[in-house]
């Protein structure tokens, strides 16, 4: 997992344009189209049109490989609160993370939904339709572990912070997998694996906090290493962002700051000067 994750922030370094800026807010739009055609279509069949059925895509209709993750998890009123809290927990994941981390980390998880999703159709013969369920289930497991003191209000009224809720919504999780029977209890673990892959490490820090130095330590050492290599490869440029790689002569209009706390002098954008791992000597 560490190696697969260390890839991607390898891959991310060197294509910072890659993937679609503000993902969530798209996905969250095609929720929002399909919720209100649902709520019209009282007989299911637009639903069902949409849905992941490894029968149906074996037969050409490829769509529903997509579709199925824009059919909402909730209807009625209700739907209306989840879309605001999935597209808040996206964007902020993508703004910390940055736009190819965040849509390498959503597509994983679909990905990875739809291979068990036909594992189970070859094995048992049966069509499971899956949902997007559990891959905003780890979106949101993912920012309770970045920002696990973060205070919401639950419902607009109730104020809580993220962790609480992490909680509950992982003994939920547990539940689940023991009711429901094998092997489709097998896809809740599935579906959140790339939370291990992409979060692993900020989880396992709370139980081993003395470790959480070294592994960041290694980490921005490799993360050094490519950055000497990659401003070989640029042209000139004032300032470079030590994250994601963007200068001020590609985004003349981004604004740069210097980080204080940093050992060095290393420049930042503004969307990753306050997310970011400290340079150490």
């Amino acid at each position: 997992m560490k190696w697969f994750s260390r890839k991607v922030d390898l891959f991310c370094y060197k294509h910072p344009r890659f993937g679609i800026s503000n993902l969530m807010l798209y996905v969250v739009i095609g929720n929002v189209i399909v919720w209100l055609f649902g709520m019209m279509d009282t007989a299911g069949t637009f639903i069902n049109l949409l849905s992941f059925s490894p029968a149906h895509i074996l037969r050409g209709q490829v769509w529903r490989l997509l579709t199925f993750a824009l059919i909402p998890n909730s209807w009625g009123f209700l739907a209306l609160i989840f879309f605001y809290f999935y597209y808040f927990i996206g964007k902020t994941l993508e703004d910390k993370w940055g736009t190819a981390r965040f849509n390498i980390y959503f597509f994983t998880g679909m990905l990875l939904t739809v291979i068990y999703g036909f594992i189970l159709y070859f094995i048992t013969g049966v069509s499971y339709s899956v949902t997007a369920y559990y891959i905003y289930l780890s979106m949101f497991f993912s920012f309770a572990a970045l920002f696990p003191n973060l205070q919401v209000l639950l419902f607009f009224i109730i104020p809580i912070k993220m962790k609480w809720l992490a909680i509950v919504d992982a003994i939920i999780f547990i539940v689940d997998i023991i009711q429901l029977p094998f092997p489709v209890n097998l896809l809740p673990l599935v579906a959140v694996l790339n939370f291990l892959i992409f979060c692993g490490d900020e989880l396992f820090s709370y139980i081993r906090p003395r470790r959480r130095s070294q592994r960041k330590a290694a980490v921005n050492f490799k993360r050094e290493v490519q950055r000497i290599n990659y401003e070989k490869k640029t042209k000139a440029y004032t300032r470079r962002c030590e994250v994601c790689g963007r200068t001020d002569t590609d985004y003349p209009e981004l604004e740069f700051r210097y980080c204080s706390r940093c050992a060095g002098y290393h420049c930042f954008c503004i969307d990753h000067i306050n997310a970011h791992q400290h340079f150490t000597e």
